[in-house]
């Protein structure tokens, strides 16, 4: 059936650490019944990511999660070395993946050498090669779970107003120069976080509730608005952030 950002399920929470634990126990569910596969999750940056990554490096969830199985990849990452405070990756690194049994070849940083564009051809090589086709086929998604965030400008990932990359509709990953943030960025397209079985927004905040409304109602010129997924949408949001 699919869903998109005004018919998906909104689950509204305390805060952004209920939001955190209640992802963990969710996404702990959804790998341990994924049989048929690989579990395969793109992760997204921000601090209730950051917090839920922790919770998932926690000792309970580190030896109940079935790391062995599962492939991590980033829905997208600033341009800047691995190491650097700005990274995706690197904020991954210290809360999560430090912490647990994950073979290292089933985590997939983004690229941040050389040029840009050749980087993001790399990446989608790697999602391409695990999922085994040179392109997406409905019903058969690349992704059992994409975690998204929401900027204040309305951008998702590093999808920002006003770019090229709102306009991809062929590539799986491509680059986006923000004319409101720093860095190059990679970044996944609209077509490849479409080819999901979950997309789960976490919001927390005052400062998201209108964000939130717009792209909530559909707002053609809010980035996130135009996400959409072959599967499930959710928007877990705190009361400050749905104004309750």
């Amino acid at each position: 059936m699919g869903h998109d950002v005004t018919n998906g399920r909104v689950v509204v929470l305390d805060d952004g650490e209920a939001i955190a634990h209640h992802v963990a126990e969710w996404l702990t569910e959804q790998a341990l019944a994924k049989t048929d596969g690989p579990f395969v999750v793109a992760l997204s940056g921000g601090s209730t990511p950051k917090r839920l990554y922790e919770i998932l490096g926690s000792a309970d969830y580190a030896t109940r999660f079935p790391w062995a199985r599962t492939h991590l990849f980033f829905g997208d990452e600033r341009f800047v070395p691995p190491a650097d405070p700005a990274s995706n990756y690197a904020m991954t690194q210290a809360a999560l993946l430090s912490h647990v049994a994950i073979p290292p070849a089933q985590v997939h940083p983004m690229p941040t050498d050389g040029d840009p564009a050749d980087a993001a051809a790399r990446y989608q090589a790697a999602l391409q090669a695990l999922y085994g086709a040179a392109e997406l086929q409905p019903g058969r998604p690349l992704f059992d779970v994409v975690l998204l965030g929401l900027g204040d400008n309305g951008h998702t990932a590093s999808l920002f107003p006003r770019q090229p990359v709102l306009q991809e509709r062929k590539l799986w990953v491509s680059t986006c120069v923000p004319d409101d943030a720093p860095h190059t960025r990679l970044t996944l397209t609209y077509p490849a976080i479409h080819s999901s079985r979950h997309v789960v927004f976490m919001l927390a905040g005052a400062g998201k509730r209108e964000v939130f409304a717009r792209v909530r109602a559909g707002d053609p010129v809010e980035p996130a608005s135009h996400i959409t997924t072959e599967g499930d949408l959710t928007w877990l949001v705190d009361k400050a952030a749905a104004g309750v």
